[in-house]
């Protein structure tokens, strides 16, 4: 049983790959990430550092977060690190 079954399958894959239909689900890119001739290049974060807009996607976002994460920590520690206990100096025993 399980072979007519295999069998069914096989059949209607190879009915549905020969269909003139089947050529409009073939997936296309279209305009995907960097292969786009008309936009300009896309250079390294270190090539040109003074110029955000010519970074790579991926290193503007490592960029990014990495400034996001600076200025979250910094704010953190910078107020709440006033905040330390003073120690009693016990008087000396003379």
């Amino acid at each position: 049983m399980a072979a007519w079954t295999a069998v069914a399958r096989q059949s209607m894959n190879i009915g549905r790959l020969s269909s003139p239909k089947s050529a409009s689900l073939v997936h296309r890119r279209g305009m995907a990430g960097s292969a786009d001739p008309h936009g300009t290049p896309k250079v390294n974060i270190w090539q040109d550092p003074l110029s955000p807009s010519k970074w790579k996607e991926e290193h503007f976002v490592i960029a990014s977060l990495t400034g996001w994460t600076l200025l979250f920590y910094s704010g953190y520690k910078f107020f709440t690190g006033g905040k330390k206990e003073e120690k009693v100096a016990e008087p000396s025993k003379a």
